[in-house]
C-alpha cells in the first residue's frame, strides 16, 4: 500500500498514484515481451505446410497441375472439397492422404 502523505493523482473515481504510473522503460520493456511471444506463436503456428486448409490456387501450385486437372480431380472424387460462398478449399490433410493412397512401393531385389 501506499502512504497517504504521497500524491495521488485524480483520474475520474479512480486514484492513482506515483507508483501506478507507467513509465516509458515499462512500455518499451512490454513491447519487447509482446514482440518475444508473437514472434514464438506465429514460428509454432505457421510452418510450411502446417496450413489446415488451402485454396485452388495454392493446391494448383503445391501439385503443379492446371485448373482442369484439379477439376477432373473434384468430379472423380480424388481430391475431397469445400465449398464456401463461391471459394472452394481442399484440406491439406485430405492431399497427404491422397499421395499416400496413391503411392507406389518398389521393391529392390539385390542379386
Amino acid at each position: 500500500m501506499t502512504l497517504k502523505t504521497e500524491r495521488d493523482f485524480n483520474y475520474g473515481r479512480e486514484k492513482l498514484y506515483r507508483e501506478q504510473i507507467v513509465t516509458t522503460t515499462d512500455l518499451v520493456e512490454f513491447k519487447k515481451d509482446l514482440l518475444q511471444e508473437l514472434s514464438k506463436i506465429l514460428v509454432e503456428n505457421f510452418k510450411p505446410g502446417a496450413k489446415k486448409w488451402l485454396k485452388s490456387a495454392e493446391v494448383r501450385k503445391l501439385l503443379k497441375i492446371s485448373p482442369g486437372t484439379l477439376q477432373s480431380m473434384r468430379i472423380n472424387g480424388q481430391l475431397p472439397f469445400t465449398k464456401v460462398g463461391g471459394m472452394i478449399f481442399y484440406e491439406y490433410q485430405d492431399i497427404q492422404k491422397m499421395f499416400n493412397r496413391n503411392k507406389v512401393e518398389v521393391n529392390s531385389r539385390l542379386d
